[in-house]
């Protein structure tokens, strides 16, 4: 009798030894974290995977910066001619091309989810629907102005910037020369 409790005994020890094991082994490996890298050229990210907890104003701060860097760092640079048309132009049928959208309501902006409302341009297909793009234009504003490409219309790097009429064009818009920086190419994936 007393050797089958010495061998139930060692049994039991045997299995105690193997879950402690076990369980140290798990405790003592180390998390491993992969990244992965986004070749997508559209350079589009989803906000609210961002959300994370950051407790120190100084990783929050530098985050902010690092976002807005990210949001309004130019992709690439374009010099070309800057017009304006308005929905009711003499070859216009008053929707965009890239949405089909009807803008002859004079609706001159659109709502961008990460850009928030911009102005909308024509542009060549050198760039593609949903392009943002940031120029500056003094007789226009004193502000930078981002813009979508949601129309098209012009050739090479020409932007022609969507007003309200074709009377407010000819006198407010003209022709200029500007160089624009291309934000983001395309629409978000």
């Amino acid at each position: 009798m007393l050797s089958k409790s010495k061998f139930y005994f060692k049994n039991i020890i045997k299995i105690s030894l193997i879950i402690i094991v076990i369980f140290s082994v798990n405790a003592s490996t180390s998390k491993i974290e992969t990244y992965n890298t986004n070749k997508n050229i559209n350079k589009s990210i989803d906000l609210g995977a961002m959300a994370i907890y950051i407790n120190n104003e100084e990783e929050k701060k530098a985050n902010e910066e690092a976002l807005q860097t990210y949001l309004w760092g130019s992709l690439d640079s374009y010099t070309g001619s800057l017009t304006g048309y308005g929905a009711n132009c003499a070859l216009c049928t008053g929707k965009l091309a890239c949405t089909g959208v009807d803008v002859s309501d004079g609706t001159n902006t659109y709502n961008d989810k990460t850009y928030g409302i911009v102005n909308i341009v024509a542009s060549s297909s050198n760039l593609p629907c949903g392009s943002i793009i940031k120029f500056s234009n003094s007789k226009i504003s004193n502000e930078p102005i981002v813009a979508i490409v949601l129309d098209r219309g012009v050739l090479g790097n020409n932007i022609d910037l969507l007003v309200p009429s074709e009377e407010y064009a000819y006198n407010y818009i003209g022709r200029s020369t500007i160089t624009y920086d291309v934000l983001r190419f395309g629409w978000e994936k």
